[in-house]
């Protein structure tokens, strides 16, 4: 099979500790080159990896040597530059949240459809093998019927002045951060139907939200409550509570290589913790973004747009 050739747009430092290691370990790709608005700073970690250093964006989405780019950039500049991108022909791999707002989210799908071009969101918890294990517990009835999900993910408060998360202009804020993961984690469990109900969001003066509680339902009347922020006590965790027991993980999102998760079974007057196989969650969704390149270029299409419709209701409600 022909490598697909891959640029990066923007210098992150979970693209040069996670993506880029796993990127150069699979047959399917090649490294082509890493853009920043400074050279400099391209330079800096394109030497790391061998690979061009392009000063500008633009400069490398229009090279003819690169068929798909990555875009490790804030939320606030993903509408830009996914767009581009694809104007360009190139096949996006993007870091969530997709965009700030469903139109906008729209707008691109249409794009990639009409340029029969792919586009990933990179939620690489779903592919870690502790859903597996998660699924087929609910599957044999383990816990009965699920009558409640929660899911929480929320950190202690970063750097106010510095941190990206907290810039309005740049699409910060709690839900499209870790919020979003909760929301991901609803409808991966839940099923594609659910949709919303109810949100509050707690905004910092006018600007980003920094912590917010929601809630969504399925089709089946099952509910999920999700709460997440950036000014609280660590949170990652996934529970399922069920008519005979309750299912909780422990490192819902963030399982990252070599990391080997816990589950905890309890039921009544019994309480088991399992601890589940390491998995790596990137190179899974890595080598699906190859297959769905070569074979299935809109296989993420309805969800990308489920999951923003999704955002974008507890924005214009919460």
């Amino acid at each position: 099979m022909k490598k697909l050739r891959l640029g990066i747009l923007g210098c992150s430092n979970f693209a040069s500790r996670t993506f880029i290691p796993n990127l150069l370990r699979l047959e399917q790709f090649e490294l082509v080159a890493i853009a920043s608005r400074s050279l400099q700073k391209a330079k800096s970690v394109a030497e790391k990896f061998n690979v061009l250093p392009v000063e500008g964006y633009q400069n490398l989405i229009e090279r003819d040597d690169i068929d798909c780019v990555y875009i490790p950039l804030p939320i606030g500049l993903h509408y830009e530059w996914i767009r581009k991108s694809l104007a360009h022909g190139k096949h996006v791999f993007s870091e969530k949240s997709f965009t700030e707002s469903y139109s906008r989210t729209k707008e691109i799908i249409e794009l990639a459809k009409s340029k029969k071009l792919c586009v990933f969101e990179n939620f690489m918890f779903t592919y870690h093998s502790q859903y597996d294990y998660v699924f087929e517990m609910l599957r044999s009835g383990e816990i009965g019927e699920i009558r409640l999900l929660k899911s929480a993910f929320g950190f202690p408060e970063f750097d106010r002045g510095n941190n990206i998360r907290y810039k309005k202009n740049l699409a910060g804020g709690a839900l499209l951060d870790a919020g979003a993961y909760t929301v991901k984690a609803s409808t991966f469990i839940l099923g594609k139907e659910t949709g919303f109900v109810a949100a509050e969001l707690n905004t910092l003066g006018n600007e980003v939200d920094y912590q917010g509680s929601v809630m969504l339902k399925n089709e089946q009347g099952l509910v999920a409550q999700l709460s997440f922020g950036f000014d609280n006590f660590y949170q990652n965790n996934i529970e399922i509570w069920g008519s005979k027991g309750k299912l909780t993980l422990t490192r819902a999102f963030t399982a990252g290589e070599g990391f080997m998760p816990g589950v905890v079974i309890e039921k009544q007057n019994k309480r088991t913790e399992i601890q589940l196989p390491a998995d790596n969650q990137m190179r899974k969704i890595l080598l699906d973004f190859a297959t769905a390149i070569e074979s299935d270029y809109s296989k993420q299409f309805k969800d990308i747009l489920l999951q923003s419709r999704l955002l974008t209701d507890i924005i214009e409600n919460g």
